[in-house]
């Protein structure tokens, strides 16, 4: 069945309530919610039901618009007096970690596709490439599952976690961005990759601050008085932030997640009912996402790259991010052991990676098939082993505040 205009509400309305129902029963057994949107979007592809949809670039764009939403959700729904005492550790986990990550895991799938046989071979450049797209955490998954299994941490890591995967896909995307760059032109210059850092962290950053300044003022004086009409403008101020940076060659990722930061906390003009819509649709972006990824991918081709993507799993759940954090998190003397331990295990993988390698599809590389899947795969991974052991591994660690 081909996805049209006239089947496309009635295929997604019953793909929403079919998670819906099914979520309300898996989410009993400690299932992530997210992971089961995926395998039901599977499911009903075209490898499963038959629905037919290959397009990337309504998957990137779909992709976008509810990164967008997720980002600018949790930024809105974050607390400055929370993440103040984590906010360097957050800073630190999100931006040096996610480089660190990237690195280590680089070379890892250089070094594993260079002695697979049969596999074709990355250069360093495209090994570097599939590393940055999989080296941040996943808010939507980070968000969905602390906060919908009411996990209760201790040594401020509920906000650490949440910091931390709000504001490092910026130092994803752009990491991605640069190496997609080298591969597409050759150019493996250290400083191309400084100065296009440079330019898109800042002027993200900038853009972010700035333009939720802005768009607080004109709503202040507009000071209408239905609600309703508040949270559309403030949706259209996320969407004019997200694509406004990026023609100004800024990290539209970041500005939007510090929009939200700045916009929910300022306690005069932020109407409280907004939290709850932006709740609300961040919820149903989650779901759409994940459906429309999993109806995207090919679950019969993940069999071919099943042995690399478990390689390439295994090193970054228990040796890139484990590095990462135990070098970030060494000037933090407060955190225990076993906290580092908890925040090299909470790396979860999700929609985020996935919508990163449709931009490798898109550009057209020879490999950007091959970096998709496994990309694809290493996410599932991710959900299936750490995204279930959340609470597990908290009680494990004596880290949960119920003990």
């Amino acid at each position: 069945m081909q996805l049209t205009a006239e089947n496309i509400l009635l295929i997604g309305s019953v793909l929403i309530f079919i998670s819906i129902v099914a979520g309300k029963a898996a989410n009993k057994f400690g299932v992530p919610l997210l992971l089961l949107f995926l395998f039901i979007g599977m499911f009903f592809g075209s490898d499963g039901v038959g629905i037919k949809f290959d397009s990337p670039y309504i998957s990137q764009f779909i992709g976008n618009v509810a990164l967008s939403i997720i980002l600018f959700s949790g930024g809105l729904d974050t607390r400055f007096r929370d993440i103040r005492p984590v906010l360097a550790p957050g800073i630190i986990l999100s931006t040096v970690g996610v480089l660190l990550t990237t690195l280590f895991t680089g070379t890892v799938i250089y070094i594993i596709t260079s002695l697979l046989t049969g596999f074709p071979g990355l250069t360093v450049a495209e090994s570097m490439l599939l590393a940055a797209v999989m080296s941040s955490t996943d808010s939507a998954s980070v968000f969905s599952i602390l906060r919908s299994k009411g996990v209760k941490l201790k040594e401020n890591l509920k906000p650490l976690l949440e910091l931390e995967s709000g504001s490092n896909d910026p130092m994803a995307f752009m990491l991605m961005i640069i190496f997609l760059q080298m591969v597409v032109t050759g150019n493996t210059s250290a400083e191309v990759f400084i100065i296009e850092f440079i330019i898109q962290f800042s002027v993200g950053a900038v853009c972010g601050y700035v333009f939720a300044k802005i768009a607080l003022f004109f709503i202040g004086r507009l000071n209408t008085d239905n609600k309703s009409l508040y949270h559309v403008l403030l949706l259209a101020a996320l969407f004019f932030i997200q694509s406004a940076t990026g023609l100004l060659h800024g990290n539209g990722f970041l500005a939007v997640y510090i929009a939200g930061l700045v916009i929910g906390n300022n306690k005069i003009q932020c109407d409280p009912t907004a939290y709850t819509f932006f709740d609300s649709i961040a919820w149903l972006s989650q779901l759409v996402l994940f459906l429309t990824l999993g109806l995207f991918v090919n679950p019969a081709q993940l069999l071919d790259i099943a042995v690399p993507g478990i390689l390439i799993s295994i090193a970054l759940i228990v040796l890139s991010r484990p590095l990462a954090v135990f070098i970030s998190l060494s000037p933090f003397r407060h955190f225990s052991m076993r906290a580092r331990h908890y925040v090299s295990w909470i790396g979860l993988r999700g929609a985020v990676p996935i919508v990163f390698a449709t931009y490798p599809l898109i550009a057209g590389i020879e490999n950007g098939q091959l970096m998709f899947d496994i990309v694809f795969f290493v996410t599932i991974v991710s959900l299936l082993f750490q995204g279930t052991t959340v609470n597990y591994v908290s009680r494990k660690l004596s880290l949960s505040e119920d003990e």
